[in-house]
């Protein structure tokens, strides 16, 4: 790793939290992340891990470095134990792109396994996330920055594809050292544009999160007050051309 960083968990009470974290840390890329939460990992791994290596390309985990590294491997490794991964992007198609930034669409059927991992990966930092393996009634956004040739994730918000309660966000989180750029505005901006193209007036799925709710607050705020100066700025002009 070229560089390495250590994210604490947040200081957020959360009394709704029981089940203390079985996962101290994940590796992925050229970050060390410090876990907040409980996910439902394989009994197998042990009840406490101290490193969970996670590919930054397709989302497999594994506890061993060594067969993680061989995963990422330029050439396949028959000893790995791990298929050798090609993947350079996440699947499924781009609908938006700007700069080294791109947000994919994801269907949960068509990708079962790399949603999952998702869901997996994200339960590490969401108190609340109880999706973890039925997928195929979600579509994933996820946040990628661009690396060289790589498409790596840094984020995501899932949606059901069905809302009868027209929900247009389930769960949304980006990973920790890509928090403060404004991703989570970005990602919360693409759920409302999504309801806007489908003619209905949508909502987050409740309850949010702890952090959902900040970041909401902040987005519903700031957007109060953006339209707000439309509207004086409009009326104003309006008043001088009378």
């Amino acid at each position: 790793m070229n560089t390495t960083s250590r994210f604490p968990s947040p200081s957020l009470q959360d009394t709704s939290v029981e089940r203390p974290r079985n996962v101290e840390k994940i590796v992925y890329g050229r970050y060390q992340i410090g876990t907040w939460y409980y996910a439902p990992y394989p009994s197998e791994y042990g009840e406490k891990v101290d490193e969970l290596f996670i590919c930054e390309h397709c989302l497999k985990y594994t506890v061993q470095d060594a067969q993680m590294r061989a995963h990422k491997a330029s050439k396949r490794d028959p000893v790995a134990g791990m298929l050798h991964c090609k993947k350079r992007k996440p699947p499924g198609q781009v609908i938006y792109q700007q700069g080294n930034i791109k947000i994919y669409e994801i269907d949960g059927r068509e990708h079962k396994l790399y949603c999952q991992n998702l869901c997996l990966m994200s339960k590490l930092f969401l108190e609340t996330k109880t999706l973890y393996y039925d997928v195929e009634g979600f579509k994933f956004y996820v946040l990628t920055e661009q690396d060289r040739t790589l498409d790596l994730f840094v984020g995501y918000f899932s949606k059901e594809k069905i809302s009868y309660d027209n929900y247009n966000l389930a769960c949304i989180m980006v990973l920790p050292p890509q928090q403060r750029k404004g991703y989570g505005r970005l990602l919360i901006e693409l759920s409302y544009e999504l309801s806007r193209h489908e003619g209905v007036i949508g909502s987050p799925e409740k309850p949010l999160s702890t952090l959902g709710a900040l970041g909401y607050r902040s987005y519903w705020a700031s957007s109060l007050i953006a339209n707000l100066r439309d509207f004086r700025g409009s009326r104003a002009s309006s008043e001088t051309h009378k």
